[in-house]
């Protein structure tokens, strides 16, 4: 959780901190863009390939490297001497984090038997609401501050005693895991898949500052083949020696690709809102950002408490629909801060915010958590850290494309060169209030998506009992047994340490004589 909660915050820090970076390395234009899009870069491209070496080598020991390099990165960005510094070793944080993030959620669906791991996510959801808006916050603080003269120097050494702890506890209290499995890494996959979310993600990332080019339209469209090729070529892979990059068999278990496809559109939501609202309170507002970070207070706040009870309370009992009403829940308070910023205009006070901000933080606490339970439900462990790779790219990948609309949805309302000082206010709150529909829009589409997901995710059916709640995957109680007789699952830890909730062989075997456990099992 410390390392989901440190790559969420450095996500949306540096943001805050851009004019002063830029004033005191006197940076260019271009290299502010890639201080930001870097990361991302860097990042997106290398989430499948993390959560797959995690399989193969350990995800403890890829988390333990993971979490050391981005802490060793946000080392080199704090002591950056000049702007190419602080780009390169951006690159190497984006690089580093794409080694830590997808052994997170691989960990916790490794360690925690079925029936648990709602509460696990639960605190995830919390982490997720929290670093959201946190990152922002905390870093107009630190900015503000100038603490010893170090001017924004602070958001990035701030990761050095956070890492060092995460190394420490993560060594001493992490079980190691990996595939059952012998597995290979696809070195092709690996080219194929990180080709073609540069192709996605960088003319994505770029396009509006250089006025979308002709090039960018032609990568976009390439990547597409390329990805054809990829999924291709990984049928190919997993027919010759079972170990493709991608585990496309996942895509048949209901509950993942029904999730991945609501993922991929709610990271869409998180990449326009996030950054027009931003926006429309710093420039069209001029609020300082300390004043817009703590505006966000009450939405975290929402975020955190909802997802807290959304997978341990809610979810047992209404299941799906826990998160429609979620996705209900958000766009409520989006059509309640339409109203409030027409009403209000540019007089707009940050308390006539906290209301629709409460409700739409409630909504987005009751997606968050339950849809990473649900993706995850129905996946073998052996298989976990490439699931939890493709969970966490295909929400950048949407967060990316929402980015990209932001300049149509938000921009292409006003006239930036015809725009007058004293307009700026009110241009940028109409368009702010147009933005807002177009994610209204979005939202009602993940509401309707939410029908493909299983009514009720599949740990909650069979969580009566311990021995229940731990079936990983849709298969009989014979194929269990022999999988627990010949030591599958427990060779998934080392050290000979059974993993916990896995049942023995007789147990399983003594399940199949009660048919009502068969029954649900099946």
């Amino acid at each position: 959780m410390t390392a989901a909660f440190m790559d969420l915050v450095d996500v949306t820090i540096v943001n805050i901190a851009i004019p002063s970076i830029e004033r005191t390395l006197d940076a260019s234009f271009g290299s502010i863009q890639w201080i930001t899009a870097g990361y991302a870069l860097a990042f997106a491209a290398g989430l499948i390939t993390g959560g797959r070496l995690g399989d193969i080598y350990g995800r403890k020991r890829l988390f333990l490297i993971g979490i050391g390099g981005f802490t060793v990165a946000s080392a080199l960005c704090g002591f950056a001497a000049g702007p190419e510094m602080l780009v390169a070793s951006r690159l190497l944080q984006g690089a580093t984090a794409a080694l830590m993030v997808p052994q997170v959620l691989a960990i916790v669906h490794t360690t925690f038997p079925a029936h648990e791991r709602g509460k696990v996510f639960g605190l995830f959801g919390a982490v997720v609401g929290l670093g959201a808006v946190s990152g922002p916050l905390v870093g107009a603080l630190l900015t503000e501050w100038n603490l010893f003269g170090l001017e924004w120097r602070p958001i990035f050494l701030i990761n050095l005693p956070v890492g060092i702890a995460g190394l420490i506890l993560g060594r001493k209290y992490i079980t190691e895991s990996r595939a059952p499995k012998a597995l290979r890494l696809d070195l092709v996959g690996v080219v194929l898949v990180t080709g073609a979310m540069l192709m996605l993600v960088y003319p994505l990332t770029r396009g509006r500052e250089l006025d979308w080019p002709v090039w960018g339209y032609v990568c976009m469209a390439g990547s597409l083949v390329v990805f054809g090729a990829l999924v291709a070529y990984e049928r190919f892979k997993a027919r010759k020696d079972g170990s493709p990059l991608i585990e496309l068999s996942l895509f048949s278990v209901k509950s993942f690709a029904a999730g991945i496809a609501v993922q991929l559109v709610f990271g869409i939501v998180l990449g326009v809102f996030f950054l027009v609202w931003t926006l429309y309170m710093q420039t069209g507002l001029g609020w300082s950002p300390l004043r817009a970070g703590l505006t966000g207070v009450p939405f975290s706040i929402a975020v955190s408490f909802a997802a807290g009870i959304s997978v341990q309370k809610l979810v047992p009992l209404f299941g799906r629909k826990v998160l429609q009403a979620g996705a209900l829940g958000m766009i409520t308070g989006l059509l309640l801060y339409i109203w409030a910023a027409g009403r209000y205009g540019t007089e707009i006070e940050p308390w006539q915010m906290a209301g629709p901000l409460v409700v739409m933080g409630v909504g987005m606490g009751l997606i968050v958590a339950p849809l990473t339970d649900a993706v995850l439900s129905g996946v073998p462990r052996e298989h976990a850290g490439s699931a939890s790779g493709l969970i966490t790219t295909v929400q950048q990948m949407g967060t990316a494309l929402g980015l990209a609309l932001v300049s149509v949805v938000f921009f292409g309302t006003m006239d930036e060169e015809r725009l007058v000082p004293s307009e700026v206010g009110t241009a940028f709150t109409d368009a702010f209030r147009n933005s807002l529909w177009y994610v209204v829009a979005v939202l009602v589409v993940i509401f309707l998506v939410m029908f493909a997901l299983p009514a009720r995710p599949r740990q909650h059916l069979e969580g009566a009992s311990e021995d229940e709640g731990n079936v990983e995957a849709p298969e009989s109680n014979a194929e269990s047994a022999k999988r627990g007789a010949s030591g599958e699952g427990v060779a998934s830890r080392e050290g000979g340490e059974p993993a916990k909730g896995v049942e023995s062989a007789e147990t399983q075997a003594a399940e199949q004589e009660q048919p009502r456990e068969a029954t649900l099992a099946r």
